[in-house]
């Protein structure tokens, strides 16, 4: 009786799992199609700028475009930097670098302060990234009669003590959060072994930090880096940055594509650059920051 019972089932069936199959591959199909396509939507502008600026003048306005030039050019990366995009990039670098400097050694030490005394109590940091979440544009008229007022217009040290200013609230909110994660037991034992409190914090804290004082770096220097909105108000021909350079390209009277692609490219590289080195300290940084939740 069980064989012919056996017999009258018939062959398991595998059709509801087939089904399964085919489903969730159609599935991660449809994902990794939609993955593309956004990668392709994202990544098209920075592809268009690279190859404009390796195309020669008569390849700009050809319809239809070209997708990639024939016969790759440096002429406009030469005459960028032969014109304003050297005095530019060399503003970039004092400006970027110097509010960046300035901003980390006065926000470690408000950092530590908020962390190990509780200065200000428990809202002072709140209080402080708020300030961040004011329009930039509310701020550009006070700041530019504040500063033809004390003749820092078309000044470097102008612009490197604004972007420093702009940046602690959110430099002191994240080395805070990374300075909370040390024990604070280290640096208790350091002091009775006869250490400062001062020697404690170069010594000890800041480079077990040394993760997270990059990451809080990198984004105070892209910052101070891409700027436009003040520089454009408080610079003239000195120290104008490479974003109000680019913008300069563009005007009523025509525009140098070639040109402002180029002074892109070369805008963007240093930035990239910089994302390859401190990539593994970024992510450690970014990490360490989260420990505490």
């Amino acid at each position: 009786m069980s064989a012919v019972a056996e017999r009258s089932m018939g062959p398991p069936r595998t059709m509801p799992g087939r089904r399964a199959g085919r489903a969730r591959t159609w599935g991660q199909v449809g994902r990794y199609a939609v993955v593309l396509v956004a990668l392709a939507f994202f990544l098209f502008p920075i592809y268009w700028v690279v190859v404009t600026a390796f195309k020669l003048p008569a390849e700009f306005m050809r319809n239809p475009p070209v997708w990639f030039p024939a016969n790759p050019s440096l002429l406009q990366f030469q005459t960028v930097m032969e014109l304003r995009g050297s005095t530019a990039l060399r503003n970039s670098l004092i400006i970027a670098t110097s509010a960046t400097v300035l901003s980390l050694v006065v926000g470690s030490l408000a950092a530590y302060a908020l962390a190990r005394f509780r200065t200000g109590g428990p809202n002072l940091g709140f209080w402080l990234l708020s300030q961040r979440m004011m329009p930039p544009v509310v701020l550009v008229i006070p700041m530019f009669l504040l500063f033809r007022e004390i003749g820092w217009i078309d000044t470097h040290h102008g612009l490197i003590v604004l972007y420093a200013v702009l940046n602690l609230p959110y430099v002191i909110w994240m080395l805070k959060s990374y300075i909370d994660a040390i024990p604070i037991e280290v640096e208790e034992s350091a002091m009775v072994d006869g250490s400062s409190r001062l020697r404690v914090l170069w010594g000890i804290t800041l480079p077990l930090t040394m993760p997270g004082i990059i990451a809080t770096a990198t984004f105070a220097f892209i910052f101070s880096w891409t700027e436009f909105l003040f520089a454009v108000v408080l610079t003239r021909n000195n120290t104008f940055t490479l974003p109000v350079t680019i913008s300069g390209y563009f005007g009523s009277q025509g525009s140098a594509y070639g040109q402002a692609a180029s002074l892109a490219v070369v805008a963007t590289a240093p930035l990239f650059l910089l994302g390859l080195l401190v990539q593994r300290h970024f992510v450690r940084g970014l990490t360490l920051g989260a420990v505490r939740g």
